[in-house]
């Protein structure tokens, strides 16, 4: 039963308010490379459902820069390595450097694609210069007294490389090797970005002061400000177009800004969120003008982890691409595949469209906090959500927007599920099994005396629930035509020797999966509630999530441990596992057509996969 990765859909790019988001493009302009979380996403500009995904860095990622020759790219992370790798696979690592003691905020290549500097926040030292292929030092950074935010190195020689930093400085490097050779204080406050233009030239570099300020790229002498009471918020990014004419700021204003270098003029301006409204969510911490294209994109980031792609002459984006940027805690598949939803930590829900690897943030009111879990309607026309915020909420599939108001639950949900028929919707509380109509028409409630960890409802028989509890058990219970759920289990399962962590009916209701805490599945007949299989034992953690295919005959899980497992039924000795499939564990996993598979994980990304040869 082999399972191979299909599709990456990517994670967005991981953002801080008040904290510049660094995107890098190659040097064609087909590809974008950003951090997000402890993976480096290297996506295809207009494909972005081409992704590909570096997973070799073991804390949280910061920064990525393409070389130059657009073969290499250099990440750093917040432990205060660079990493330098192969950006055609992502596999092949050329070396893992030491620079400083803290998080990585900026990286720079020569023009050679062999000299690198790299700069953050350490204590001994706030960055260093280094060759990408033995990490042999070439220069210092010297002469800041702050965290340094962003460097950028001069493309032709004599080598030039500006630094800038909190203590409003932009310090200037002459090399090889790199050393301190002048300071120039033209900004009051903090210095966030910088960047030589294509031809060396010119300088510039952009600030929390919403200044933006121009310096000769050969001596680093400050030449003339411009823009002075444009930007009405700090500016977080600035990238140069490739005729070295103009380049492009983005900043907290919510607006992203093309400017003339000679004249200083702002040319084009785009403008995000309704008009005159302030939307924190639209404060542009990132940009990047992709070189050797020929439609003149720019590609924006918000503080939302949105990419807004831009054309001038158009004042709308083009397209937004959206996704996740924190973990995915939850995945919803309409019983068709049709449907596909998920919900992360945050509280952010999109659903995705598989065709086009495409996902859209569900309108409407959303969750304020961690996303639970998602379950489908049997038709999938309404997906239920229920959240940390502690509450219940439908999405409208078709019109791809929350509905109504949300359903206050009585204690934090554990648990979501719909009856067979469409009827009720149960939810599994801290305190016990609720019940409701239509969504939000509260029903019925049994108090517990244990605490739910998992619910799931039989897609054949509208009358029967099954609960997870603490005490390593599985309690049935029934479920009359008017709601309420019957006092005391019509069967207790007691197999498990851990907590049950997740429950799975197959479609055609004749099989329970049981997961647990320590990575082992059980599989009861429905009609006795006899054990079918103890044999499926693969994970090495807890079970997040277990799905089945149409037919009933084949499970897919997905565990704490990064793996994802196929199971069968008829084989239960045997199965397929795809290691490491999400970076720190899967939380999702559905089947959405006999050959296909979806996962979700701690890396925010959704992946799809094959399968075949199924037995």
């Amino acid at each position: 039963m082999p399972i191979e990765i299909d599709k990456i859909l990517a994670a967005a790019p991981a953002t801080t308010r008040g904290q510049a988001t660094q995107l890098s493009c190659d040097p064609k302009g087909e590809r974008i490379a950003y951090a997000s979380g402890k993976s480096i996403f290297v996506r295809t500009i207009d494909e972005p459902s081409n992704a590909l995904q570096y997973t070799g860095h073991t804390t949280t990622t910061t920064v990525a820069r393409f070389s130059p020759s657009g073969f290499w790219i250099a990440s750093g992370d917040v432990a205060g390595k660079v990493r330098v790798w192969d950006a055609v696979g992502g596999e092949n690592t050329k070396g893992e450097y030491s620079i400083i003691s803290g998080r990585i905020n900026d990286i720079a290549w020569d023009g050679d694609s062999q000299r690198v500097i790299a700069v953050g926040d350490g204590r001994e030292r706030f960055g260093h210069a280094f060759t990408a292929d033995s990490g042999n030092s070439v220069g210092e950074v010297t002469g800041h007294s702050k965290v340094v935010n962003a460097v950028s190195i001069r493309q032709q020689r004599p080598l030039r490389a500006a630094t800038v930093s909190d203590d409003g400085n932009m310090c200037f490097l002459h090399g090889a090797p790199f050393k301190f050779a002048d300071k120039a204080a033209e900004h009051k406050g903090f210095v966030t970005g910088t960047a030589f233009s294509p031809d060396g030239a010119t300088l510039v570099t952009v600030g929390a002061d919403r200044k933006i300020q121009l310096y000769d790229g050969k001596t680093g002498a400050p030449a003339k400000t411009i823009g002075e009471g444009v930007h009405t918020g700090g500016i977080y990014g600035v990238s140069w177009a490739s005729d070295s004419k103009r380049f492009v700021t983005s900043s907290a204003d919510q607006t992203v800004r093309v400017w003339d270098a000679e004249s200083g003029e702002n040319t084009e301006t785009w403008r995000f969120g309704s008009e005159g409204t302030v939307s924190i969510p639209d404060q542009q911490v990132g940009v990047v003008w992709p070189h050797g294209r020929t439609d003149g994109l720019i590609i924006s980031l918000n503080l939302a982890g949105d990419l807004n792609y831009l054309v001038p002459g158009n004042p709308k984006p083009i397209r937004v691409v959206q996704g996740h940027n924190k973990n995915i805690t939850a995945l919803g598949a309409s019983p068709d595949g049709k449907a596909l939803l998920t919900g992360s930590f945050e509280g952010r829900v999109l659903s995705w469209d598989l065709s086009t690897g495409t996902g859209t943030v569900v309108d409407g009111q959303s969750h304020s906090n961690q996303v639970t879990q998602l379950a489908p309607s049997p038709s999938g026309g309404t997906i239920y959500s229920v959240g940390w915020d502690d509450t219940l909420r439908s999405v409208d599939v078709s019109a791809n927007t929350f509905t109504g108001s949300s359903t206050k639950l009585s204690g934090q949900p554990k648990g979501v599920a719909t009856t067979g028929d469409g009827k009720f919707v149960v939810v599994a509380a801290h305190t016990g099994i609720q019940v409701y109509q239509n969504g939000s028409d509260f029903v019925s409630e049994l108090p517990t005396t244990f605490t739910p960890t998992a619910i799931a409802a039989s897609p054949s028989d509208a009358s029967v629930i099954a609960i997870g509890g603490d005490g390593n058990t599985v309690r049935i219970h029934s479920l009359s035509s008017d709601g309420s759920v019957s006092s005391q289990p019509v069967a207790t399962l007691t197999n498990s020797s851990a907590q049950i962590s997740t429950l799975s009916f197959s479609r055609d209701g004749k099989f329970l999966a049981a997961g647990n805490s320590t990575g082992k599945i059980f599989v009861y007949r429905t009609d006795s509630w006899s054990v079918e299989t103890d044999r499926w034992s693969a994970h090495t953690a807890r079970v997040l999530s277990i799905a089945w295919n149409e037919a009933g005959t084949h499970a897919v899980s997905g565990g704490l441990d990064t793996n994802v497992c196929l199971w069968s039924l008829a084989k239960p000795g045997s199965r397929t596992s795809a290691p490491n499939a999400h970076k720190d564990g899967v939380n999702g996993v559905a089947w959405t057509e006999e050959d296909t598979v979806i996962s979700t994980g701690v890396d925010g990304a959704v992946k799809v996969w094959k399968v075949s040869g199924l037995p």
